[in-house]
């Protein structure tokens, strides 16, 4: 039988939070994921993981308060769920995700939603595995779609109007990014020295609230890049892929 944990304030100190494991340069991103998770809990943010050393876990919270440019009401937003390597094709991933929908039944939630897309990319959700457990499309931009399981007849989440832009006024590579995944602070500090040593102008805008969660000009998870005022990707980058995408 597996043995998960959730993390709270007297394990999250000790626990690894799954991402990054063991990898030095991205410790600091690993601390403010921490930072951030600790803020959350109160709004009810679940972190739950195997108790084992990977990249397993589920992590979700109300739609109220989740840090997507997603609205709602009595929903469950899952922000990420992650099975790799050896642990793949387990039933890993289906008892994270029953226990994710049997607890936002027990909190008499209406629902439970998810960000995906039509074709596999990075850090989204598969769309086919949420299919398997009766999630539905219910809102769509461009080749991002909003999946929802509803428990009983109400009003489905959808995006904001906001991320409808994917677009800005800035021509400048922008890059918006938050704390919700470790491997952004690395990133932000790598691709700055890269555009600094090649004279390249790059600007980073910070989700660090709520608020600016919610207004997102995308469609957004932890990461967004534009390049002359249109939406790119959501791929986190490093120096290599930004060069790609320049050229």
């Amino acid at each position: 039988m597996n043995e998960y944990i959730n993390l709270d304030l007297n394990n999250i100190d000790e626990e690894h939070i799954c991402c990054a494991i063991g990898d030095p340069k991205h410790q600091d991103g690993v601390d403010k994921k921490k930072e951030w998770i600790k803020s959350k809990l109160k709004d009810g943010h679940v972190f739950r993981k195997l108790n084992a050393r990977g990249k397993i876990f589920i992590e979700y919270e109300p739609i109220e308060t989740a840090w997507v440019p997603i609205n709602g009401k009595n929903y469950m937003h899952i922000y990420c769920l992650w099975v790799a390597g050896s642990f793949k094709g387990k039933g890993i991933g289906k008892e994270l995700l029953e226990y994710a929908i049997e607890d936002a039944k027990n909190k008499k939630m209406s629902g439970v939603c998810t960000l995906v897309s039509q074709k596999k990319k990075p850090f989204i959700g598969d769309k086919k595995f949420f299919e398997h457990y009766g999630f539905k499309v219910v809102d769509t931009i461009n080749d991002y779609e909003l999946m929802a399981l509803q428990f009983e007849t109400s009003e489905t989440p959808k995006f904001s109007d906001t991320a409808r832009k994917m677009e800005i006024d800035s021509q400048d590579f922008t890059i918006y990014y938050s704390n919700e995944c470790p491997y952004v602070e690395y990133e932000v500090k790598e691709l700055s020295d890269y555009a600094k040593d090649k004279g390249i102008k790059l600007s980073f805008i910070k989700i660090d609230s709520l608020e600016k969660a919610k207004n997102a000009p995308c469609v957004f998870n932890n990461w967004a890049n534009f390049y002359k005022g249109k939406f790119v990707s959501n791929t986190i980058l490093n120096a290599n892929a930004f060069e790609k995408i320049l050229k």
